[in-house]
């Protein structure tokens, strides 16, 4: 290309890209001001739902609702919990929601669980508005390896005092403030009572001293008449990381009314800024109808677990409904259970299924999972998720239960594939080997669920320890893949030596057809046919490492997010002996060689330690070139060996950058399988130096591998090309 041309298209490109950029900053600025809403530009856009319900009248549901504050605090004192049934007339007017008389809002609520591992998994604080929760903290998960280790020194040890701070507990959710409201967890947003909304959101409710995570509230007319009882039970936790939210909606009139509730679901889970990828998701299980599953036994997520970016997508169209989604629909799916999941932890809310009293996997009370954004930046955002039951008819002096169980707990096989009631309804589903984004379609989920299970059986039964477990897999692998290593080993030597010995043929035909290369390339393909040389000899050196990819792939899903795999020392903690050493303290994280008192931002990394095994990894690439890398053939041109040498530093810098920051149970798998694949690499080639690879011309032509066909077929196809290219050029 002239450089005349050059400068042209440079030009060009710029004039181009300044014309679109223009383009599309008018364009944005057209869009706002014509968008631009009359109101607080602070307030986000995407905020609506529950909490901003109109609230209507009975006979003008296009009424102006009121303010939350004005909906929540008129609380009169008139009427008991429970009055006798009451004449209801219409119009009605607006409904409010008010602590039933004699009661007062608490400003503390009572919590239930607790801290101590012996008895509760976790700790739920309750807020003092929404009857909802205002923190769940869990007993026996921290934040940090060096808090679970110091936690686990002062319970042997008998020394509370000992124990970590409670702030270095891991929290699983909390209540979040949308604009000026704090919304606590799984709150009651509000009610609509015969299509009227009412917001439940403020200090409307009481709570039983005597009875911990019971709260009421009533529902009245503006004219002080009664019209529903509402009652809020947590009951738990148990052991198992369950509890359970009840609802008994009593029908105060003597009249049917009808009435669905809009409560505060599952929502984003607290942002981790040490992760590498977003790894929070939404996950719903559903059953078929009956005329597929007649049963009503089969619960699945296929296709129904959705990456966050998703969501917000959709949040942006103005799609609200999470579920049931246009897939849902068209199935005729029925919900069984709904739950928001991070890298370790999730919180579900799930059909009441407990056979043989309640052998129902339908999850009756929520039919509908609406999802709204604070409207922020990431990673400020956060995706906000309502759960709205059916409408449901209660008759006159009646009542009805909108009940769900609730999982709060790691995302653990042994677990939730294990234990009732998780196990009926495959609430294993909620476990997911994959990486978000780009990496999806290569994390290979199915390798990764046997990869776990067989690192579980290995170190359940047969070594007792994860670091000795993964290297096991990688003799159980290298063995599996030794057939193809030494026959690529065969592969490279016969193809080095046939060249060298086929050099001063080829060195002729170079000289001979040097203004000629087509011709020069059909007459190299007849001697290679002659002599039986496969023209990708070299290539198949590099088969063993293309082998292992997936298994690198799958293996760093399972150690990114296996909850077996948290927070846990490989060695039997031998590092840790030596003065709490965070050196390969957790193998789900960076080894940790030493730790930087000050984090260091180089931009594309910010370094918080040194990490040993990406560089040891990086040294052991070098003396693999020596071993395992193709060998430089007589035909190679200056230029093919130049890239033939920059990939062989590319494996010896490139890897440790990528590596670096992953979890150190990954780089010690890739260490340790390297260094097997040297010692393997030298074995295999004293027996490939004791075999006869002499090439004589004339002999019978051997039967070209695959790797060899293909060659010959794109080279074929290259050629074809090359001539009608010629041709035309001829013309």
């Amino acid at each position: 290309m002239s450089p005349t041309l050059k400068k042209f298209l440079i030009t060009s490109g710029l004039a181009a890209f300044v014309v679109i950029f223009s383009s599309v900053v008018i364009a944005r600025l057209g869009k706002t001001d014509a968008t631009k809403p009359a109101t607080d530009a602070t307030t986000p856009a995407t905020t609506d739902g529950a909490l901003n319900a109109p609230v209507a009248t009975a006979t003008d549901a296009t009424s102006t609702p009121p303010s939350t504050t004005a909906a929540t605090t008129t609380t009169p004192t008139t009427a008991p919990v429970v009055a006798p049934p009451q004449t209801a007339t219409a119009p009605i007017g607006l409904f409010t929601a008010r602590v039933p008389a004699g009661s007062t809002a608490p400003t503390a609520p009572i919590a239930i669980g607790s801290l101590d591992p012996n008895v509760a998994p976790f700790l739920v604080t309750f807020a003092p508005n929404g009857a909802g929760i205002n923190e769940i903290v869990f007993a026996d998960f921290w934040k940090t390896v060096g808090n679970a280790r110091d936690a686990r020194r002062a319970r042997a040890a008998n020394d509370p005092a000992a124990m970590p701070a409670d702030s270095q507990r891991h929290v699983l959710d909390k209540a979040r403030a949308v604009g000026k409201t704090m919304v606590p967890v799984l709150s009651a947003l509000g009610i609509e009572v015969d299509g009227a909304f009412v917001s439940l959101i403020g200090p409307v409710w009481a709570q039983d001293a005597a009875s911990p995570g019971v709260f009421r509230t009533e529902v009245v007319a503006t004219d002080g008449t009664p019209w529903l009882s509402i009652t809020r039970t947590f009951v738990g936790p148990a052991k198992d990381y369950h509890f359970a939210l009840q609802h008994e909606i009593k029908n105060l009139t003597n009249r049917a009314v009808s009435v669905r509730l809009a409560q505060c679901g599952p929502s984003d889970l607290a942002y981790d800024a040490t992760s590498v990828v977003e790894v929070r998701r939404f996950h719903f299980g559903y059953l078929f109808p009956p005329e597929r599953d007649p049963s009503q036994s089969f619960v699945t997520a296929h296709g129904q677990m959705f990456e966050r970016s998703t969501i917000i997508g959709k949040i942006g169209e103005n799609d609200h409904v999470m579920w049931p989604d246009v897939a849902a629909k068209d199935g005729n799916y029925g919900l069984s259970w709904y739950g928001t999941t991070d890298r370790y932890f999730t919180l579900t809310v799930h059909a009441t299924y407990a056979p043989p009293t309640n052998a129902s996997r339908l999850l009756t009370s929520v039919n509908e999972v609406r999802a709204y954004s604070n409207g922020r930046a990431a990673p400020a955002d956060e995706v906000r998720a309502e759960l709205w039951s059916p409408v449901v008819v209660v008759a006159a002096a009646s009542s009805t239960s909108l009940d769900f169980g609730i999982f709060a707990g790691p995302l653990d096989p042994k677990l939730l594939d294990r234990t009732e009631p998780y196990l009926g309804l495959n609430m294993g589903d909620l476990i997911v080997y994959l990486m978000s984004g780009c990496c999806s379609w290569c994390t290979f989920a199915w390798l990764a669920d046997g990869m776990l299970w067989f690192l579980s059986f290995l170190h359940d039964y047969v070594v007792f320890d994860w670091g000795f477990a993964i290297i096991a897999l990688v003799v159980v692998v290298r063995t599996l893949l030794h057939p193809v290593q030494k026959k690529s080993q065969i592969s490279m030597q016969r193809f080095s030596r046939a060249m060298a010995a086929m050099k001063p043929e080829l060195d002729q035909l170079q000289k001979k057809f040097k203004d000629e290369p087509a011709r020069m390339q059909q007459e190299q393909m007849r001697m290679f046919r002659e002599r039986g040389v496969s023209p990708a000899g070299c290539v198949g050196g590099l088969l063993p490492t293309f082998a292992q990819m997936p298994i690198w792939m799958a293996l760093y899903a399972v150690l990114y997010f296996a909850f077996p795999l948290r927070q846990q020392a490989p060695f039997f903690g031998v590092f840790q002996s030596f003065g709490d050493w965070t050196f390969l303290a957790d193998l789900s994280a960076p080894d940790r060689f030493y730790q930087l008192g000050t984090p260091i931002n180089l931009g594309l990394f910010t370094f918080t330690s040194i990490n040993l095994l990406p560089v040891l990894m990086g040294l052991v690439f070098y003396f693999q070139q020596k071993y395992m890398a193709p060998p430089i053939t007589p035909n190679m041109t200056d230029e093919q060996i130049s890239q033939q040498k920059m990939m062989k530093w590319m494996m010896v810098f490139l890897f440790p950058v990528m590596t670096y920051t992953v979890p150190s149970g990954l780089t010690l798998y890739i260490l340790t399988s390297t260094c097997v694949g040297i010692v393997e690499g030298r074995a295999i080639k004293k027996q490939v130096d004791a075999m006869d690879f002499s090439v004589k011309a004339g002999g019978a032509p051997k039967k070209k591998d695959f790797l060899g066909r293909l060659y010959e077929q794109a080279l074929s196809r290259a050629q074809e090309r090359g001539a009608k290219a010629k041709k035309f050029k001829d013309r």
